[in-house]
């Protein structure tokens, strides 16, 4: 008898485990989105039928491929049926809320912008990354602040906002400069070699690159430019995730995708620590007694000081609500800012360079301004960039047309009441910032077109434009962005005359944000010739 309790214990053990995922697969593939489905539509909210496992997965990677096998025939801003075709069609069938799913994920898209200010104000406590998104980013900025939720995302956000406060902002702006100067030395250099026609794209990548290295890392673009060319593939491997992780395990499989990502990763984690590990060497070997202020300073510097009051204390402040700051962490926080840095301002100078090289007129304005406002050349002073309101305009028409967030996903961690839309634990809402930059509804019937005089009164509603998002998730690096783009836009206006040259070939492309698949080349005049 007891030989044969105890072969029976391990038999036991095996017919638990087996019934205990085969109930979680039935409730997380099955009974779980019927239940959903069947709460959304009694409000009625429809939308596409889905698929067990792949939901509306291969409709939008049809539609998608579709829409983007060729570049558009003309310099045209209508990309939302280019960019999100699934929305393009599936708005005008389901109205202002429908429900899709991808892979097992629903998500809620939502465009009413008094219910998107309410909830991404009121609930950011009970909602954040889904597994999905955090899984798909895993190996590419891990679980930094973009992808961190609830007590973990509020600790990471204290500790590194110190990084960017209006005085230390004041202390960027030098090095912003000087970056700039080198990048415009470099251009006025290619022009009198013969090159009358650059790739902006490419010079702007550089130098935010370099910019975000050297005020927040204490390194610089060309030392760490391999660490940039692993990031930049590893960012277009993961945008891939959500069709290569949609099969229940699939991240556990050797596949391809997973041995390539996983490899990638490993590179980007070993520069970094050789980056981290070269900060601290300068203070254990008695060179400073700091980390810095930086950003990897503070960061350096928060962890070393969470270790010594764990060892001094652990019941004065218990374990911080379970938060630990920890060298992959910091590797991940690295990832964030060095991504999200460099990634979203680059980009943002290089469609709005392809937008004035298209629209001579506001150039001129623009160029004017600078002018009048800065004395010295071209150069902004920290306390004359507010006085650049047209160079403002332009900067926020080209984030409307070209925003550094395509959508704004955030899944409810419990049951949420909206409005008189109940939105139940488990869906993601995803508010589909593109479409309504482009909504016509919104903007008027010029919505697609480059206006920047529509922000010429503030009074704009702010439920309309949220390229940086609202409420306390918004983006911790906005104000650095802005402040950044400002001063390379000025100085750039201020030495070159520019114009689309006749090889630009206009694909935006989305690569988890809204690139130009062909880069964007321009013809340079000096302004001093």
């Amino acid at each position: 008898m007891v030989m044969m309790a105890v072969m029976m214990t391990p038999l036991v053990i095996l017919v638990t485990m087996f019934l205990r995922v085969a109930c979680d697969t039935l409730l997380c593939y099955f009974v779980t989105p019927m239940r959903i489905e069947r709460i959304m539509e009694k409000q009625g909210v429809r939308g596409p039928k889905r698929r067990i496992l792949t939901g509306n997965i291969s409709e939008m990677l049809s539609l998608h491929s579709s829409a983007t096998s060729e570049p558009m025939k003309s310099i045209s801003h209508d990309i939302v049926s280019r960019l999100v075709p699934h929305f393009a069609a599936w708005y005008p069938k389901y109205g202002q809320r429908f429900l899709y799913w991808n892979g097992i994920e629903p998500r809620l898209c939502l465009t009413e912008t008094e219910l998107i200010k309410e909830f991404l104000a009121k609930y950011n406590s009970v909602s954040g990354r889904s597994w999905q998104q955090r899984q798909g980013s895993k190996h590419f900025i891990g679980e930094g602040l973009l992808m961190a939720n609830g007590d973990q995302w509020y600790h990471q956000r204290h500790i590194v906002s110190p990084a960017f406060t209006g005085e230390r902002l004041k202390e960027y702006a030098g090095n912003m400069v000087e970056c700039t100067k080198e990048m415009l030395q470099s251009l006025k250099n290619a022009f009198e070699s013969g090159h009358r026609e650059i790739e902006i794209s490419d010079y702007m990548t550089r130098l935010a690159a370099d910019i975000i290295s050297r005020t927040e890392f204490g390194t610089s673009y060309e030392k760490g430019k391999q660490l940039f060319q692993l990031l930049t593939n590893l960012q277009a491997h993961c945008a891939q995730a959500s069709r290569n992780l949609w099969f229940p395990g699939s991240r556990y499989f050797p596949s391809k995708y997973n041995r390539e990502t996983k490899a990638m990763k490993t590179k980007v984690d070993r520069l970094l620590m050789e980056i981290i590990e070269s900060r601290k060497d300068c203070v254990e070997i008695g060179r400073t007694n700091s980390y810095g202020n930086d950003l990897l300073g503070i960061l350096l510097n928060e962890m070393m000081m969470t270790k010594e009051k764990k060892t001094k204390t652990t019941t004065k402040r218990g374990n911080n609500n379970g938060f630990n700051l920890n060298l992959q962490l910091i590797k991940d926080e690295c990832k964030t800012f060095f991504f999200a840095g460099h990634e979203t301002t680059s980009l943002l100078l290089t469609w709005t360079v392809m937008l004035l090289a298209c629209n001579p007129s506001w150039q001129e304005k623009v160029r004017a301004e600078v002018k009048e406002v800065c004395n010295n050349g071209g150069i902004p002073s920290h306390e004359r960039l507010s006085k650049l309101t047209l160079l403002q305009m332009v900067i926020n028409e080209t984030i409307r047309l070209y925003p550094p967030a395509m959508v704004l996903p955030r899944m409810a961690f419990e049951d949420i009441k909206l409005g008189d839309l109940l939105i139940p634990k488990g869906v993601s809402v995803w508010v589909p910032v593109l479409a309504m930059h482009h909504s016509k509804k919104l903007w008027g019937e010029d919505a697609d077109e480059f206006n920047p005089n529509r922000f010429a009164s503030k009074s704009f509603s702010s439920g309309r434009f949220i390229p940086f998002a609202v409420g306390p998730r918004n983006c911790i690096g906005q104000a650095f962005a802005l402040m950044e783009a400002k001063i390379i836009l000025a100085m750039f206006i201020s030495k070159f005359r520019f114009t689309i040259s006749e090889n630009y070939r206009h694909a935006p492309e989305v690569v988890l944000t809204i690139k130009p698949r062909y880069g964007v080349q321009v013809c340079l005049e000096p302004l001093d010739n």
